[in-house]
């Protein structure tokens, strides 16, 4: 197919596609699927090898947020019934991290609702980031805490964090349709403070909100520009009680797709296989792992993910390894501009986005320390009671058909008595 062999060949000089490019991916066939998936996986082996760098969330503050995101289990009005609780002290934080940390996880996520953090809460997070850095020598802390104001970002970098993540989730043309407690470039803005003072910049998406083909192009472009060093693609999980319940609109197929043209847009990016891969890709998430070169183990903010064993069993039956603590996850062209103050788009070095620069000559990653878990990651003491649905039984489910058992609320973990699923 030319239009694979035109996206392979962008793809490995990192340069842009078209929308109309872009826009074909998605409209490719079933029967093409395969084609799509090997072109993709030709440029995420290029810039990420067969490395998977694993992800895990603790939800340092769940539900009764203000805002009116209509896609989010948290949200103002929202009927879901999931876990509330207010701030985790900074040794819950940790000792909820050290779980996911124990099962291999690289970076650790921590995240608060609400509209955005005040000055004291700030210094909250701060306490929890050095808690969490202390007792687990070399992991990353990405911090999620919503809508900053000026000099969070610096704050947050001085403390400790690695990171920053504020998803655009949809198009700047849709967005009003589902929030309007904040706007498109309330995002942008939060995502460029956090680039500005010397944060990783995580920013990605959410599909399957009854977008069309125009918005998923839209959001991704808007992404490229933006130039986060990682993005999250997000399926959405339709939570009871929320405006979105309804909307079963993706097909194990459609993932895929859409996957596939964020990997050819975003081609030295580190994308993230991320909320709602269990619900929607199913038996079908090895495929995903030939897309994307990251995952968050285990459970998600208020769902259950899948068993956090079984996700390691997956990326070694596939053929993966798990990315090490001493292994740089971006390539190395943007890894320096990010160590120099960069965004990993402009300066020395070349250009990430607009693709100048001898990619050729360029070695796709840094080949010391690539190897599997690091020594002392356990991999057997995984809680498996109370698992969701397993993937062969979802599969079977016609698609469009809402699947609400595929929807299991988290129970366990951060702010509960019991052991996470990590």
């Amino acid at each position: 197919m030319d239009l694979l062999t035109t996206l392979v060949d962008k793809g490995l000089r990192r340069e842009l596609p078209t929308r109309e490019e872009a826009l074909a991916v998605l409209a490719t066939s079933d029967d093409d699927l395969l084609d799509v998936v090997a072109a993709a996986g030709k440029v995420r082996r290029r810039w990420f090898g067969r490395r998977v760098k694993l992800n895990y969330l603790v939800n340092l503050k769940s539900g009764l947020c203000p805002e009116d995101c209509s896609y989010c289990s948290q949200r103002l009005g929202s009927k879901a019934e999931i876990l509330k609780y207010t701030w985790l002290k900074p040794e819950q934080a940790s000792e909820a991290a050290a779980a996911g940390v124990a099962g291999g996880a690289k970076r650790v996520c921590i995240v608060a609702s609400g509209r955005g953090p005040t000055d004291r809460d700030v210094d909250r997070v701060s306490q929890t980031i050095a808690a969490i850095k202390e007792q687990n020598e070399g992991v990353e802390v990405c911090a999620c805490l919503g809508l900053l104001s000026e000099g969070q970002a610096a704050r947050l970098r001085a403390a400790g964090a690695d990171a920053y993540n504020h998803n655009l989730n949809t198009s700047e043309a849709t967005y009003g349709d589902i929030t309007t407690t904040h706007t498109y470039a309330d995002r942008v803005e939060t995502v460029q403070q956090a680039q500005a003072a010397g944060l990783s910049a995580c920013s990605g998406l959410i599909a399957g909100m009854g977008e069309s083909d125009a918005d998923l192009v839209d959001v991704v472009f808007a992404l490229r520009a933006l130039d986060p060093d990682s993005v999250p693609v997000n399926f959405l999980i339709p939570f009871e009680g929320t405006p979105l319940a309804k909307e079963w609109n993706l097909t194990p197929q459609r993932a895929l797709r859409i996957l596939a043209m964020v990997r050819f847009v975003c081609p030295d990016v580190e994308v993230r296989l991320a909320g709602g891969r269990e619900v929607h890709l199913r038996s079908m998430q090895p495929l995903a792992l030939h897309l994307a070169n990251s995952i968050f183990l285990g459970d998600y903010l208020t769902s259950e993910g899948q068993a956090g064993k079984d996700d390691l069993a997956m990326i070694a039956d596939a053929g993966f390894e798990v990315e090490g603590t001493d292994t740089t996850t971006l390539p190395e062209h943007r890894a320096d501009a990010l160590a120099g103050g960069g965004c990993g788009g402009h300066g020395g070095g070349g250009c990430g986005p607009c693709g100048d620069g001898d990619a050729a000559a360029e070695p796709a990653v840094r080949a010391e320390g690539v190897r599997a878990p690091a020594e002392g990651v356990r991999t057997e003491a995984v809680r498996t009671d109370e698992a969701p649905v397993s993937a062969p039984a979802a599969a079977a489910a016609p698609s469009g058909e809402a699947r609400t058992d595929l929807v299991s609320v988290r129970r366990r973990g951060a702010g509960t008595e019991l052991p996470p699923n990590a």
